[in-house]
């Protein structure tokens, strides 16, 4: 199944949409951190502190983190999870070279790892990992459905998979609100500090076109998951996602 999101690209210029995302995140990784934590006001910190909340019981070991970006879901992880490894994979090296000095500057390159992997094709075994994590990355997949089976795949039996995405506030007020600022301010300060005059935009493209809450429940039980629920957070804003193989 086609998906409307998977059909945004960053820069339209021809080229298939991994290869736009990469060449777009590569180009904001300078920024990505700083306009991360205050265009959320700091709360996307605290969203992660949620979906790691649902892996504790399940006292993973061997965690794997998609779209893990500059690292900061797998810091979390490690810290709070104690596993005896967390892979990053991604497929900017842009991102991941800022992760891997985070890494080491919190004294956790013995734990963490970084590699650039595309999460449609991963090369990891069947059964590898006791879960995933990822945040705001799987708007960003060319072939959503495909990506989601992968991790059913690498993921081993009562596995668990704990995702973060933006997503549209639903009620008024919140839903008017969020449109606003996502129109004006976002993409106007996204660009003043990127100096990526598109990227910003493509970020709301993908969140208004994204499916959310059920509909995702529904795309994942598609991709071999027993079970999926879903929990929006701050409004809507975002949808924290638990699923188990």
């Amino acid at each position: 199944m086609s998906y409307k999101q998977e059909r945004i690209t960053p820069y339209g210029n021809g080229q298939e949409k991994s290869k736009q995302v990469e060449t777009m995140f590569d180009n904001i990784a300078h920024s990505y951190d700083l306009l991360n934590h205050r265009l959320s006001f700091g709360i996307d910190f605290l969203w992660r502190k949620t979906a790691i909340k649902q892996l504790m019981p399940y006292k993973p070991k061997a965690v794997l983190d998609i779209a893990t970006g500059t690292g900061d879901f797998a810091i979390m992880s490690a810290e709070r999870l104690r596993p005896e490894r967390v892979v990053g994979i991604d497929i900017s090296e842009g991102m991941m070279r800022i992760g891997a000095e985070k890494v080491k500057a919190a004294g956790l390159d013995g734990v963490i790892s970084f590699k650039k992997e595309d999460c449609e094709h991963m090369s990891y075994a069947d059964n590898t990992f006791d879960a995933i994590t990822t945040a705001f990355g799987i708007r960003n997949f060319q072939n959503l459905d495909a990506c989601l089976k992968e991790m059913c795949r690498v993921l081993r039996k009562g596995g668990q998979l704990s995702i973060l995405e933006l997503s549209r506030p639903m009620r008024f007020p919140m839903k008017q609100l969020f449109w606003i600022y996502s129109h004006t301010l976002l993409p106007i300060y996204g660009k003043l500090v990127s100096r990526d005059n598109e990227a910003y935009k493509y970020l709301i493209s993908t969140i208004e076109s994204f499916p959310q809450g059920e509909e995702m429940v529904e795309i994942f039980k598609k991709a071999g998951f027993s079970e999926a629920k879903f929990k929006r957070l701050t409004f809507g804003i975002c949808t924290c996602y638990f699923a188990i193989k």
